[in-house]
């Protein structure tokens, strides 16, 4: 079985390892446009050794972001500094991605760091939308129910997104599909108690997520690879399930889908959610029984513990995200650990220190794409 450090191929694009960092929401644009911030957050991890480096949450909307401050791609303004972005992550050896998305009922809201609670159209928020009229929470406000016009529109502006995205020069496009956002709220009967054709039953709450997905396929190239990042389960007895999660990956996966970044929860405020390290990667090695290639997501952080993931067939690819944001150079730290060689190139500028760091004479790979 291949390891951590070897490459993979998804539609046209190999990837330099199995290393993908996880698209992590910043709350630091403007009108969504991505800022310097963004420029050095995604491109230090690039220069850390990752094979793919994922932008966050990117709306297809203004009203499909979850904060004010989240990343937007809904106009062609957006491409430009999305492009230098992509740029730099493919001129670090990495392929770059972007997760495009719409929060649905879980939209409107304020920063973390700010309380994080819902804003209100006179606070600089603005109506959510969703499956049918169930709030996230008693905190929060109901959703308009989305009839067959707005399922529509969203699922072009979906489309418009990734044609800008592939415009800007990212070489993987993510459907975020989890954590309560609009297109979860629709596959959980928790969020969804639509009886019209897209309710009931597992085929009618995935329809708008599997139509979405075959249109962004036709819109996007061919070798372009498509991921979607689903919650496997809804950590909450009644909602959506693993055994759905599996079916949808074999739906998905008809639907042109290269990848699924397999994740868990979010839509319910009383999930029950069994912490611990990789507790989510049962999920994720169901769900490649679909015959579809999964990542792996969720307090992963050792090195072994990654790599064993992958030989040990759980998951082709191994997702982080905290563990970047405490060290952007952790693929080429779990590479020492585990005496693999890194493809990937060592900034030349640090190579000092890195020889000073771990007593050898690192010797950069070439930059190259694959």
């Amino acid at each position: 079985m291949p390891g951590l450090f070897d490459p993979i191929t998804l539609g046209g694009e190999t990837i330099r390892n199995r290393i993908g960092v996880s698209p992590m929401c910043q709350y630091s644009a403007r009108d969504g446009m991505p800022e310097d911030w963004h420029l050095v957050h995604l491109g230090s991890r690039a220069a850390g050794g990752a094979g793919l480096v994922m932008a966050e949450a990117t709306g297809v909307s203004p009203e499909g972001r979850i904060t004010p401050g989240c990343l937007g791609i809904w106009s062609d303004a957006h491409v430009a500094p999305h492009a230098r972005i992509a740029r730099f992550i493919e001129s670090q050896g990495a392929t770059p991605a972007i997760q495009l998305a719409h929060a649905g009922r879980k939209a409107s809201r304020d920063a973390p760091w700010a309380g994080g609670g819902a804003l209100a159209p006179g606070q600089g928020g603005w109506q959510v939308i969703g499956a049918s009229r169930v709030p996230f929470d008693t905190a929060s406000p109901a959703p308009e129910p989305m009839d067959e016009a707005m399922i529509a529109a969203v699922e072009r502006q979906f489309v418009e997104a990734a044609r800008r995205a592939v415009a800007a020069g990212y070489r993987l496009v993510e459907l975020h599909a989890a954590h309560g956002y609009l297109f979860h709220s629709f596959c959980s009967p928790l969020s969804n108690r639509r009886n019209d054709a897209w309710g009931g039953d597992l085929a009618g709450r995935t329809k708008f997520l599997c139509d979405t997905a075959r249109a962004v396929r036709a819109a996007i190239p061919a070798s372009m690879p498509l991921g979607v990042r689903i919650s496997h389960t809804d950590w909450k007895e009644g909602g959506w399930s693993t055994a759905e999660s599996v079916e949808l990956g074999r739906m998905l996966a008809g639907c042109g889908v290269d990848l699924i970044d397999v994740s868990s929860g979010g839509n319910a405020f009383d999930q029950a959610v069994p912490l611990g390290p990789g507790y989510q990667v049962p999920g994720a090695r169901q769900v490649r029984r679909a015959g579809v290639a999964v990542a792996a997501v969720g307090m992963i952080t050792d090195p072994t513990h990654a790599d064993a993931l992958v030989r040990n067939g759980d998951a082709d690819m191994v997702f982080l995200a905290r563990a970047l944001l405490r060290d952007p150079y952790w693929p080429l730290r779990a590479a020492e650990t585990l005496s693999a060689r890194a493809d990937a190139r060592l900034p030349v500028q640090y190579a000092r220190a890195w020889a000073a760091g771990f007593g050898h004479d690192p010797r950069p790979a070439p930059l190259a794409r694959g």
